[in-house]
C-alpha cells in the first residue's frame, strides 16, 4: 500500500478500495478526467477529498472564484472515502479541557463554536439533496472498564458547565437493555447530536454540487511538484502544468513525502483498519440486542469504534499496520474481528466480507491547521484532523476559501498556527511503535 512517510509520489490510476462503501456507493460522478493540456487559473486545489472540495465549493458560491481541482486518482479516494462515517462535534484530538487550561476559556469556546459549525454546514449540504443513508442520531462513548466511568462522568458534568450539552449518562444496564449488550462496555456517556452516514456517498454528493457550480475536477492526475514563477505558481502534472495565482494543498495524510517545506514533516500518517461482517440475522441481532444504529467508540487510548449499518452489518475499525508495507496483512482484520466477538459472544460465527485501511493525519500538538504558508502568501493548507474529520474538514474548507479570498477569520490556533515540525521527523515511527506498545499496556493495566 502506498506510504506517505516513504514515498515521494503517490501512485495514480488507483481504483477505490474493495471497501464496504465502494461497493454499495455506485459509480462516482463525471468529471473531467485526466489533465491533458495546460491550464491557467486564479486558484488550484490539490485533493478532492472533503476539505478541497468544501473550498473550492465555498470560493465559488461565496466568493465566485472558480478554482480548479486536481486528484491523483478518483474523488475521495484517500480518508474521505475509506473512514467510518461518524459525524462528530470534535477538531483533533485535544480535549476541551486543555484547550482551555492551555489556551483559556474565550479561545476554547471558539473553538467548539467552529466544530458545531462544522457538523452544520455538513447537514445543511446534505440537505440540498444529498443522499448518504443517514441513520439514526446519538453517539455512544462507552467505558471499556469500570474506572473509566468516572472519567466520562466527569466529562458529560464539563460540557454541561462549559456549553449547556445535555449527554446522558448511561449504565452498564441501560446500555444492553437500550443500545446493544457489548459485554466490554461497562457504562457510557450518550450525545445526541452524533450521526452515522456512507461517506463516499456523502464525498459524491459534494462532487455533484461542484459540478453543478460548473468547477473542474481533474482525476488521475497527481501534483508532482509545486515551482514558484515571480508573483503566479506552477503546479506540474504529468500531462499538463496549471498556473496559477494561489495554491490549496488539500491531501491531508495522503501527500507524498517532501512534496512541500510549508508542510514537510510536520504530520504522521497513522493506518486505520476496518471490518465490514456479513449481514446478521434476527437470531445474531437478538443475540446482541443490537438495537441501536448509534455511532459508538471507547475509552482506550487504541480506540475501538463500531456502528450497525442499515443492511444490519457492523462495522468495526481500530489502529491498523505501521507501514504501508504491512497494511494488506490480514492480521490486523483478524485481530479486530476476535475483539468484536469478545464484545459481542452472540456473534462468534460471524464472518466480516470487507477489509481495507487508510491513513488518518496526526500533528504534532493534535490540532488541525489550516493555514497561509509562513513565507509564501499565495499557498494555503489545511491538514491534520487527528481521526475526526468528516464534518471539521469541512469547515476547514471553508475557512481555507476565507483565507484565500483575502477575508478575515476567527483568531483561534488552528487558523493563526502554522503546522509544527517534529523534531528527529526521521524516527517518527518509532516513536508511534512506542506509544502503540504504551497504549496496549494502558488499556490492559490503566
Amino acid at each position: 500500500m502506498y506510504d506517505p512517510l516513504i514515498q515521494n509520489q503517490l501512485a495514480n490510476n488507483q481504483p477505490y478500495p474493495d471497501s464496504y462503501w465502494a461497493s454499495v456507493s455506485g459509480k462516482a460522478p463525471q468529471n473531467k478526467g485526466r489533465l491533458q493540456q495546460d491550464l491557467d487559473t486564479d486558484v488550484v486545489v490539490i485533493g478532492a477529498g472533503y476539505t478541497g472540495m468544501s473550498c473550492a465549493l465555498h470560493l465559488q458560491r461565496e466568493y465566485n472564484i472558480k478554482p480548479v481541482i486536481i486528484e491523483a486518482n478518483e474523488t475521495a479516494w484517500g480518508c474521505s472515502g475509506r473512514n467510518a462515517g461518524f459525524i462528530l462535534k470534535s477538531t483533533g484530538r485535544k480535549s476541551w479541557t486543555k484547550m482551555q487550561q492551555q489556551w483559556g476559556d474565550p479561545v476554547m469556546r471558539m473553538v467548539y463554536q467552529e466544530a458545531c459549525e462544522g457538523v452544520e454546514r455538513v447537514h445543511a449540504f446534505i440537505n440540498e439533496g444529498i443522499d448518504c443513508d443517514l441513520q439514526q442520531p446519538g453517539y455512544i462513548r462507552v467505558a471499556h472498564k469500570a474506572n473509566k466511568m468516572q472519567e466520562l462522568e466527569a466529562q458529560a458534568k464539563l460540557l454541561s458547565s462549559m456549553f449547556g450539552y445535555d449527554v446522558d449518562v448511561l449504565s452498564r444496564a441501560q446500555i444492553h437493555q437500550h443500545y446493544m449488550a457489548d459485554e466490554n462496555a461497562h457504562g457510557a456517556i450518550r450525545f445526541e447530536d452524533g450521526v452515522g452516514l456512507n461517506p463516499l456517498k456523502l464525498a459524491f454528493g459534494y462532487q455533484r454540487l461542484l459540478n453543478d457550480a460548473e468547477v473542474d475536477i481533474y482525476t488521475h492526475t497527481p501534483a508532482i511538484d509545486v515551482q514558484k514563477h515571480g508573483a503566479r505558481y506552477q503546479v506540474h502534472t504529468p500531462q499538463g502544468i496549471i498556473t496559477a495565482t494561489k495554491v490549496v494543498i488539500a491531501g491531508n495524510g495522503y501527500m507524498p513525502k517532501g512534496f512541500h517545506p510549508a508542510v514537510a514533516n510536520k504530520t504522521l500518517p497513522v493506518l486505520s483498519q476496518i471490518i465490514v461482517t456479513e449481514p446478521l440475522s434476527d437470531a445474531q441481532l437478538a443475540a446482541c440486542n443490537f438495537v441501536t444504529s448509534n455511532v459508538i467508540m471507547d475509552t482506550r487510548a487504541l480506540k475501538y469504534y463500531y456502528r450497525k449499518l442499515p443492511d444490519n452489518r457492523i462495522l468495526f475499525g481500530g489502529r491498523g499496520a505501521i507501514t504501508g508495507k504491512g497494511a494488506d496483512d490480514p492480521y490486523f482484520a483478524e485481530r479486530l474481528l476476535q475483539e468484536l466477538k469478545r464484545s459481542f459472544p452472540g456473534l462468534a460465527d460471524i464472518r466480516y466480507q470487507y477489509r481495507w485501511s487508510g491513513w488518518i493525519c496526526m500533528t504534532l500538538d493534535d490540532i488541525p491547521h489550516i493555514a497561509q504558508a509562513e513565507s509564501e502568501p499565495g499557498l494555503f493548507y489545511a491538514m491534520g484532523y487527528c481521526g475526526n474529520g468528516l464534518s471539521f474538514s469541512v469547515q476547514a474548507g471553508k475557512r481555507l476559501a476565507d483565507k484565500v479570498a483575502g477575508q478575515s477569520v476567527p483568531n483561534i490556533p488552528l487558523y493563526q498556527s502554522q503546522l509544527p515540525a517534529f523534531p528527529l521527523p526521521m524516527f517518527r515511527r518509532v516513536g508511534q511503535w512506542a506509544y502503540f506498545h504504551y497504549g496496549k499496556f494502558a488499556d490492559r493495566f490503566m
